[in-house]
């Protein structure tokens, strides 16, 4: 299992799953902030008993600054790789108020899937809203949860 959270600034360009999301707003974070790949990295990681996604790229490392984080993706998957570990699938959430992510989890999807190397239908992403309750609700920030299932070769 993988959570993450990313304040949400003006200035800054919104990447979710891969993909760029046109929103007045974006994540904040030392890489692109891309909360839903970073929540599933850490569910790989976790899965495979490899610590967690700051272990492995930490903030604090200008390699990592202002990175895409579907290489941090890749990286993942072939750290768990070398482990013996392949992705079997992913069940991912998007908590955000706005904007309404439903039209763009296909393409989504599709890149993860990409970059991964499994089906598209593996990948499970759902996006919901907070009813307007806690920093999502006030649109602070947006957060992800996400369980992967890795099986041996």
């Amino acid at each position: 299992m993988g959570y993450d959270v990313h304040r949400l600034v003006e200035g800054r360009d919104l990447w979710l799953g891969g993909i760029k999301v046109e929103h007045s707003l974006g994540l904040d974070g030392h890489s692109d902030a891309d909360v839903l790949i970073h929540a599933i990295c850490d569910a790989l990681l976790g899965a495979a008993n490899m610590r967690d996604i700051g272990y492995h790229f930490p903030d604090n490392s200008n390699q990592y600054l202002n990175i895409d984080s579907k290489i941090l993706l890749r990286k993942t998957v072939e750290l768990i790789e070398s482990k013996g570990y392949q992705v079997g699938n992913i069940d991912a959430t998007i908590c955000a108020e706005r904007p309404k992510l439903n039209p763009f989890i296909p393409q989504m999807q599709q890149c993860m899937a990409d970059v991964i190397g499994i089906d598209a239908e593996d990948i499970s992403i759902k996006a919901t809203t907070t009813e307007k309750l806690g920093f999502t609700g006030r649109e602070e920030g947006m957060s992800a949860y996400a369980v992967v299932l890795i099986q041996k070769d």
